[in-house]
């Protein structure tokens, strides 16, 4: 056995160990990732149902609306403030579930996976480098602290 295949074997060894490291975090991403998704897919089945009711409600406030102000001369004002407020609450509803449409649509984006995954071993490293360098200066104190005795 030369150097060229010890240095293969060392080689191969440690992209097994780095392998092994990254597993770990890629799978806890990848669980946080499904109950995000999960989370994501239960508000997307409870919000159609509000969203239904709220339409439900809005049309027959409207209905109503309509009725008092035929024979209410002296409401009307408020009539017209109540009919703004249930267009504004129709279009809170619309919004909400646009808005937990795009958010289903980005947690189930390959590109936000990737980014996410590059962020947390950008973290990990700097925790680790953080954690090496804090090691270091604990023991350049220790040697200062023996070094005067």
């Amino acid at each position: 056995m030369d150097a060229g295949e010890i240095a293969g074997l060392i080689a191969a060894g440690a992209f097994l160990m780095l392998v092994i490291v990254l597993a770990v975090p890629i799978l806890k991403l990848g669980r946080t990732v499904d109950a995000a998704t999960r989370a994501i897919n239960d508000l997307n089945d409870r919000t159609g149902p509000l969203l239904t009711n709220v339409n439900e409600t809005v049309e027959n406030v409207n209905t109503t609306l309509g009725q008092v102000q035929v024979s209410l001369d002296g409401v009307n004002l408020q009539l017209a403030k109540v009919d703004t407020i249930t267009e504004h609450a129709a279009h809170v509803t619309a919004n909400v579930a646009n808005l937990s449409t795009v958010v289903a649509a980005a947690a189930a984006n390959p590109l936000v996976k990737v980014a996410s995954f590059g962020y947390g071993l950008r973290k990990a490293v700097n925790n680790r480098r953080r954690a090496e360098e804090d090691r270091e200066v604990r023991e350049t104190i220790k040697q200062r602290r023996k070094a005067r005795r």
